[in-house]
């Protein structure tokens, strides 16, 4: 695990974003072809903007998968992650091979099973991803689920991550946000060659704490990257600002 910091997040994502643009072309260069993740959130807005401005990557050579989505929300909510995607991604670059969206209004289970089966016949190079201020990892909340093999799953949503989610202002009330959600389980996450983790922001500075400082625990989930053999961490000022 390597740990830069920027003086702010524009520099942050730009920093995180020719890295994963760099990772991305040595995919292609060294397959063919690249099987990326990609994160949503306030974090991720200036690492995909940057993604976007970087040349030369063949995108048609690129499949895309998500993170986590919330249970029946439609995609016309401002917070659905899908519509995420789609404004501030998919609909900006050329034409990619394929990209796989979690559909929180299908059935969840059958959902689960749909993704799983083609996340397992694309191993991942690129994992572009955040840390939540609970600390989770995608949607696993405290304590999460560390074991399962189950490439997607189900999940319970926290107080303090609905709270989180409210607080960004993507809905009007925490009545409003949604308590279940579809997400890559921690394990599958590992499984990517590299990850590239964006963070900024001073209400996540304790959450970095915890979880790149203290003992890998499922009680901080996103404590589980130190245990990764490329895992890239990219922070603003303020997010690292407890770091001894």
């Amino acid at each position: 695990m390597t740990i830069s910091i920027s003086p702010n997040p524009v520099e942050l994502g730009q920093k995180a974003g020719k890295i994963g643009a760099e990772l991305i072309r040595k995919a292609i260069q060294n397959l063919g072809f690249a099987n990326i993740i990609l994160a949503t959130g306030t974090s991720q807005f200036e690492t995909l903007k940057q993604l976007l401005a970087e040349k030369d990557i063949d995108w048609s050579k690129v499949t895309v998968f998500h993170l986590d989505e919330y249970i029946g929300l439609p995609i016309t909510h401002p917070a659905s992650f899908r519509k995420y995607l789609l404004e501030r991604f998919f609909n900006h670059v050329p034409k990619l091979k394929a990209y796989h969206l979690i559909d929180g209004e299908n059935d969840p289970e059958k959902e689960c099973e749909r993704l799983s089966t083609l996340i397992q016949n694309h191993p991942i190079d690129v994992a572009f991803v955040g840390i939540g201020e609970n600390g989770h990892l995608a949607f696993n909340d405290p304590p999460a689920d560390f074991e399962t093999e189950k490439p997607y799953l189900v999940v319970n949503l926290d107080h303090a991550c609905r709270m989180q989610q409210l607080g960004e202002g993507w809905f009007p009330n925490l009545d409003a946000v949604p308590t279940q959600a579809i997400s890559m389980s921690i394990r599958q996450i590992m499984k990517s060659k590299s990850i590239i983790c964006s963070v900024p922001d001073l209400r996540k500075a304790q959450a970095v704490k915890d979880c790149l400082k203290g003992e890998i625990t499922n009680l901080h989930p996103a404590s589980i990257l130190q245990s990764h053999p490329d895992c890239r961490i990219f922070l603003d000022e303020s997010a690292s600002s407890l770091l001894a």
